[in-house]
C-alpha cells in the first residue's frame, strides 16, 4: 500500500519527463500520469518550440514575450528563459529530436507576437516528436519508473512540508512517500465545453494547491486560442490549427471571405477580433485559408492538419478551414521561483500547472513549451543539489486510506477547482462542465 522513492514526479507531460531526464541517475523516481502517458498537452503541440537566435535575439525575445503578456510578466522568468533556451533545444536535438533543419542549420518559422522567425519545428507534430524523444530517453534510465493510470489525489504534508502523494493506482490506494514531489499535472482545459486540451486535464495541481493552501498566481489569465477547428460534429475537444500557418502566411477571413485582422498579432488580440467579427456577421466560425499555397508544399509542411482536415471533408489545399477560438492554455497556476520552488517545503511544480511569471496575462506562441523544458530542467537541478540533506520524514495513518475515502477527496478536489475558475473568471462560467 506504500513505498519510498527520493523524488515523485506527477505528470507525463514534457514538464515531469524532461526533469525525470535531468534527475541524477542514483535517485529513485517514481513518474505517475492519471491516463495514458501520452494524454498530455505536449503531445498535441503542433507548431514548435521557441528559441533564442543569439545575443542580439535575447532583447526581442524579452519585449516580444513581454508585450505579448501585456508586461503582466515576471521579468526575472523572462530573462531566464532568453539565457537559457538555445541549450535546452540543443540538449533536444542531441537526444534525437528531429527538428526540421536547412543546410544543416535549424528551420525557423514565424507564428503570433514574435518579431521575427525564431521557432524550431518537426512539421506540424512537434510535440509528438519532441515527447516520444525524451520519454524514450527516459525509460533508458534504469533508476526510473512509471505509472499510468494513476490518480493524483491529494498531498502527504504536516505543517508546511510535503512528505509525498497519495495515488489511485488503477483504483486502489497506495501512498507514496518522498524526499521531493514534483507536480507537473498540466493545464484547466479538461474544465471546459470546448477546449483544445486533453479531456483528463482538470486542474488538480491546482486544486491540491487550493486545498493545502500554496501559494498560486495569475489564475485568471485564460487564454483562448484563436484557430480551433469547428466541426460541428466534434464539438467537446477542438483540433488545433496550429499558429505555425498563420506564420507561413494562412490569412483569417470571416464569412463573406474578407480578411479582417492582422494575423500574426497576439492571441488575445486575434481572439477578440474573432469574436467580435463573429457578432457581426452572425455567425460561429471564420475561416483560415493557405490554399494559395502550392499543394506539396501544405501536404509537406502540415502533414498532421492536412490528414485530419481530410478525414472531415476538408482539403486544405482546395479550401479555407472553418475555425474558432476555443479555450487553450492556462497561464497561471502554481506560484514558484526560477528554480519550480513552490511556497510549501519540499515541493516544486512545473509545466502549465504552473506560474513562472514568464507569460504574464497572455502566452506568446509557442513559448509554453520552452517554458516546460527551461523550469523542469531548473527544477531538476536544484532537486539534486539540496536532497542529500533531506533527512525528514513523516508518515500518515495508511489505514484511513480508503477507495471511498479517495473518491470522496477526488470529487471535493473538481468543486474546489471549478468555484476557484468561477470565481477567478466568472465571465467564463458558460464555458465550464458543470460538476456532477
Amino acid at each position: 500500500m506504500s513505498k519510498e522513492v527520493d523524488v515523485i514526479i506527477a505528470g507525463t507531460g514534457l514538464a515531469g519527463l524532461y526533469c525525470a531526464l535531468h534527475l541524477d541517475d542514483g535517485l529513485r523516481v517514481l513518474l505517475v500520469t492519471n491516463s495514458k502517458l501520452d494524454d498530455c498537452n505536449s503531445y498535441l503541440a503542433q507548431g514548435g518550440i521557441t528559441t533564442v537566435l543569439n545575443e542580439k535575439d535575447k532583447t526581442l525575445f524579452i519585449e516580444d514575450t513581454m508585450k505579448a503578456g501585456m508586461y503582466k510578466n515576471k521579468a526575472e522568468a523572462v530573462e531566464t528563459v532568453a539565457e537559457e533556451a538555445a541549450i535546452n533545444i540543443e540538449i533536444l536535438k542531441e537526444i534525437g529530436v528531429p527538428f526540421d533543419m536547412e543546410d544543416k542549420s535549424f528551420h525557423y518559422t514565424a507564428e503570433g507576437g514574435h518579431s521575427v522567425n525564431r521557432i524550431v519545428h518537426c512539421a506540424d507534430r512537434t510535440g509528438k516528436m519532441v515527447f516520444e524523444t525524451v520519454l524514450k530517453s527516459v525509460q533508458k534510465k534504469s533508476n526510473i519508473q512509471i505509472y499510468d493510470e494513476t490518480n493524483l489525489v491529494d498531498i502527504i504534508s504536516e505543517g508546511n512540508n510535503c512528505y509525498g502523494v497519495v495515488l489511485l493506482n488503477k483504483g486502489k490506494p497506495e501512498i507514496v512517500y518522498a524526499k521531493n514531489t514534483v507536480l507537473a499535472t498540466g493545464g484547466i482545459g479538461g474544465l471546459f465545453k470546448k477546449s483544445t486540451n486533453q479531456r483528463c486535464l482538470k486542474g488538480i495541481g491546482v486544486a491540491l494547491a487550493l486545498r493545502h493552501n500554496i501559494k498560486i498566481k495569475d489564475t485568471e489569465y485564460i487564454q483562448y486560442h484563436p484557430t480551433g477547428l469547428y466541426d460541428p460534429n466534434h464539438l467537446e475537444k477542438y483540433f488545433l490549427i496550429s499558429e505555425s500557418m498563420r506564420g507561413e502566411g494562412a490569412k483569417l477571413i470571416n464569412v463573406n471571405g474578407e480578411r479582417f485582422i492582422d494575423e500574426l498579432l497576439p492571441r488575445n488580440v486575434v481572439t477578440s477580433a474573432m469574436l467580435e467579427e463573429q457578432k457581426q456577421t452572425n455567425t460561429e466560425y471564420q475561416y483560415l485559408d493557405i490554399s494559395f499555397k502550392e499543394e506539396e508544399y501544405i501536404k509537406n509542411r502540415f502533414p498532421l492538419i492536412y490528414k485530419e482536415c481530410i478525414e472531415r471533408g476538408i482539403d486544405i489545399t482546395k479550401q479555407p478551414i472553418p475555425v474558432t477560438p476555443v479555450q487553450h492554455y492556462a497561464m497561471g497556476g502554481i506560484d514558484v521561483d526560477l528554480n519550480g520552488k513552490t511556497s510549501m517545503n519540499n515541493l516544486f511544480a512545473c509545466g502549465e500547472s504552473s506560474c513562472t511569471g514568464l507569460h504574464g496575462g497572455n502566452r506568446m506562441a509557442s513559448n509554453s513549451l520552452l517554458e516546460a523544458l527551461v523550469f523542469s530542467r531548473r527544477a531538476a537541478n536544484e532537486i539534486n543539489r539540496g536532497i542529500k540533506s533531506k533527512k525528514d520524514s513523516y508518515h500518515i495513518n495508511e489505514e484511513a486510506i480508503t477507495v471511498e475515502y479517495l473518491e470522496k477527496i477526488n470529487q471535493e478536489n473538481e468543486k474546489i477547482i471549478l468555484e476557484h475558475i468561477k470565481q477567478v473568471r466568472g465571465d467564463l462560467i458558460y464555458e465550464l462542465v458543470e460538476h456532477r
